[in-house]
């Protein structure tokens, strides 16, 4: 392993954000939770989905009535990755894409809690894939289904009312320039070759480290907001996912080290 030393510079001036829309975490059921970000900027939507880390979860999202609707874009968690797929209508086994559009950033068990996975993807607006929704910036909400499979397995399959439900009309809410969640931060620069700061508008207890497959590294802890030094050593060269966590929330970044 090829040794590297960063030095973690923790700051807190004021600078531009991009312009982001969220709907916050939604608790979908007692053990499956999503959040969508749109970032205007980039034109790129982040989905946070939530579930039990036994069994198949899925979330269909649109424009929409009945999620379980044939043609409704929807991905599901297999055990292996996140599945982009649609709804091939009610009682029917939904069908992959062919081409899965989105790419996974973070994939954590026991996460927030034993016996979660969270799953932290990214996609494009629009995919130029008729299969998919195209997410746009101006749209004042959205709408959500999720189901999840009735035991532990990960074998698609009828799964009953009570282990699915629909969150229609979730309102967007646009942070903007005076934005304070960590989800605002800035890693920089990114790729990195000798150090990296992270910018913050809000308070920064701890840095989870993470590997790109989702296995834990270290946790760096944050004593201060203004400028401080943390020696972060050991991490080769790949791709790493940083949890930023304070006393309410997380934000996950994607950290390249080269």
């Amino acid at each position: 392993m090829r040794k590297t030393t960063f030095w973690l510079f923790i700051l807190a001036p004021v600078f531009a954000f991009a312009q982001v829309k969220t709907t916050g975490t939604l608790n979908l059921s007692a053990n499956v939770k999503a959040k969508l970000d749109l970032d205007n900027d980039t034109s790129t939507a982040t989905l946070t989905l939530s579930g039990p880390n036994d069994r198949w979860f899925a979330l269909a999202f649109g424009s929409f009535t009945n999620g379980m609707a044939n043609g409704t874009d929807l991905v599901y968690w297999n055990n292996v990755t996140l599945v982009d797929s649609k709804q091939t209508g009610q009682g029917n086994t939904p069908s992959n894409d062919g081409t899965n559009n989105w790419t996974v950033v973070s994939n954590t068990n026991n996460s927030p809690a034993a016996g979660q996975r969270t799953i932290v993807a990214t996609r494009a607006f629009s995919t130029g894939d008729a299969n998919d929704f195209t997410f746009t910036f101006s749209a004042a909400n959205i709408d959500m289904a999720w189901a999840r499979s009735s035991s532990a397995s990960y074998n698609l399959s009828n799964h009953g009312n009570s282990n699915r439900g629909e969150a229609l009309n979730q309102n967007f809410t646009t942070l903007g320039v005076e934005d304070l969640s960590l989800a605002s931060s800035v890693v920089y620069p990114n790729p990195s070759q000798s150090w990296f700061a992270v910018k913050t508008k809000t308070a920064l207890e701890r840095i989870n480290v993470y590997s790109q497959t989702g296995a834990f590294v270290k946790t760096v802890e944050v004593k201060a907001l203004e400028a401080t030094e943390v020696r972060v050593d050991g991490l080769s060269s790949g791709i790493y996912l940083l949890e930023l966590v304070n006393a309410s929330e997380n934000a996950w970044k994607k950290l390249i080290v080269e």
